[in-house]
């Protein structure tokens, strides 16, 4: 497995420089949805676009418009994790999840 290198940005160093790699799981059927980079502490209410490290199709959703950007849907049993959104704050992509959702596990990263 290769390494991963969180980012260092304007954003962490926003969120007091603190992040940590997870590993979201469906919350209903257990599948991995994705590996995320959340900066910060507190609760897991929304996902940047620009966080999501894997997998690799999130990347390309950085350069659509937030119309475009389709509903965060687990891939194994269909359910809906969560919607499209700019979250107004800081002007950026994300996906508001819905609670209880998602579960999460801290995953293993470089930097």
């Amino acid at each position: 497995m290769k390494s991963i290198q969180l980012k260092h940005d304007r954003y962490r160093k926003a969120r007091g420089g603190y992040s940590r790699l997870l590993e979201l799981h469906c919350d209903h059927c257990g599948h991995v949805i994705a590996l995320y980079q959340k900066d910060g502490p507190g609760s897991l209410k929304r996902m940047y676009i620009d966080r999501i490290v894997s997998p690799e199709h999130f990347a390309k959703l950085q350069h659509l418009s937030i119309k475009q950007v389709p509903n965060l849907i687990c891939p194994h049993c269909k359910r809906l994790i969560g919607i499209p959104y700019i979250y107004e704050k800081e002007k950026r992509p994300a996906f508001r999840l819905f609670e209880g959702s998602v579960t999460k596990k801290i995953a293993k990263a470089n930097g």
